[in-house]
């Protein structure tokens, strides 16, 4: 098809706004870019999508999610309130992990993959656990992938808290799904990394046991210095710190996620900058569960490979950018802290080489010839001139989630005018419900 009739965001380097522009799209990608009138004249037989005025952009990126807790959205917490993010993590999230069974992991992905589309995010890293059903879970979130048509990875989180047989299943859960993976035998729209918990979960012996299994096939994607709880815990039981400990086991490296780093020192992002690891920044995660904020800046002037995902909220990316962008400035009481070129820099430039890197070099999360055709309408009228130098803030301050109208991944429309496509969403959420009120009812016993 030919996309046509609106001002285009490339997020190149430097970023550009074409007008009188079109994209031509060929087996998925962005074949080619040119003046309207001439893609048109040159290719009179394509079907033309029609912006018509809107924005043209690529697709969001979420560099860390969390399927599994989408049925925590509105469910009541047995008990006195959590104190500190350790109460958090024993009273809900490893309660309502464990009542997860076949429909709730299902349900719980699409759910959200729906939320995804709804809000212009094509491609996401999930992270996943659901220690009562283990074998076969990644499985069934990749059918879920495949029933949005969004781009993705997985994992399972290996962890210690259930159990050594459980430890197991889920390294060899990672094991087995990233085999098929690299075997070919699925659809290259998904990925795989090998998931840990966090260390304060994840024994000596485990973790030996997952770099064995991994063999260094993917990535790591992990929890890391989220809460001081994880810090403590690894002075504790080894004598150093969280990255450093992973580190010294030989996890970081190119391909790997690290996830947080809230408490992360100096040292420990000098490990993260030489190992050349990602850190993804979850700012709307980190208030809620009330840790910290993370050096972010810090980070970014170390070298360190900064992204940014979501932690399991809401796939409306740009109101992760918008909380990033102020919690760093009341954090240091300035407002010089995190501009709007430092969340592109975090949210486009380095989500998008990460995606790239994930995906053998395919670029996603830009507007180029060869680039990936994930791309959204944004139907936004600014009333302020806009240009390429001042979009951030036009983004920032001015975009607001339901204005997205048209989700493209991967050359497919999943959604046009606001209606989804190919799946019936009052019917997806039905399930869901049915779903969520049986996991509700396991915690509640819990």
């Amino acid at each position: 098809m030919l996309i046509a009739n609106g001002p285009i965001v490339t997020w190149g380097s430097p970023n550009d706004i074409l007008d009188g522009h079109a994209l031509l799209i060929r087996d998925g990608k962005i074949a080619a870019i040119g003046l309207e009138h001439e893609l048109k004249a040159q290719h009179p037989e394509e079907t033309i999508l029609d912006a018509q005025g809107q924005l043209i952009m690529p697709g969001n990126i979420c560099a860390h999610t969390h399927f599994y807790g989408a049925f925590s959205r509105g469910m009541a917490i047995p008990g006195e309130p959590a104190t500190n993010f350790a109460e958090i993590l024993e009273k809900l999230w490893w309660k309502l992990d464990k009542a997860l069974d076949e429909d709730g992991v299902y349900y719980s992905a699409l759910t959200l993959l729906i939320d995804a589309i709804k809000y212009g995010t094509t491609t996401l890293f999930d992270h996943h656990a659901s220690p009562n059903f283990i074998n076969g879970s990644l499985d069934l979130i990749y059918e879920a992938m495949l029933a949005s048509g969004l781009r993705g990875s997985l994992c399972y989180e290996v962890t210690d808290r259930d159990g050594e047989e459980k430890a197991i299943a889920g390294i060899r859960e990672n094991s087995r799904f990233i085999g098929r993976v690299l075997s070919g035998e699925l659809e290259p729209m998904v990925r795989a990394h090998f998931g840990l918990h966090a260390s304060l979960t994840v024994s000596d012996k485990t973790l030996e046991k997952c770099l064995i299994e991994n063999n260094g096939r993917a990535g790591f994607h992990s929890h890391a210095a989220e809460g001081i709880v994880d810090q403590l815990d690894s002075l504790d039981k080894y004598g150093i710190r969280v990255i450093e400990r992973f580190y010294q086991h030989g996890v970081l490296g190119p391909k790997t996620i690290m996830v947080h780093g809230v408490h992360a020192d100096e040292n420990e992002i000098k490990r993260l900058a030489e190992t050349q690891t990602w850190l993804t920044h979850q700012p709307r995660s980190n208030m809620n569960n009330a840790v910290g904020v993370a050096p972010i800046e810090d980070m970014m002037r170390h070298g360190v490979r900064v992204g940014m995902g979501n932690d399991g909220f809401s796939n409306a990316m740009w109101s992760e950018w918008f909380a990033a962008y102020v919690l760093h400035k009341n954090n240091q009481r300035d407002p010089r802290a995190m501009g709007g070129y430092d969340i592109i820099q975090i949210a486009v430039e380095n989500n998008s080489e990460l995606a790239t890197e994930t995906f053998d070099g395919l670029r996603i999360g830009k507007i180029e010839e060869g680039a990936a055709a994930d791309i959204i309408f944004v139907d936004y009228s600014p009333i302020t001139p806009m240009h390429a130098g001042n979009l951030p803030w036009h983004i920032l301050f001015g975009f607001r989630d339901g204005m997205v109208t048209m989700t493209m991944a991967n050359g497919r429309v999943l959604m046009k005018d606001r209606h989804l496509v190919f799946l019936d969403e009052q019917e997806v959420a039905a399930k869901s419900r049915e779903a969520a009120e049986r996991a509700w009812q396991k915690v509640q016993e819990m």
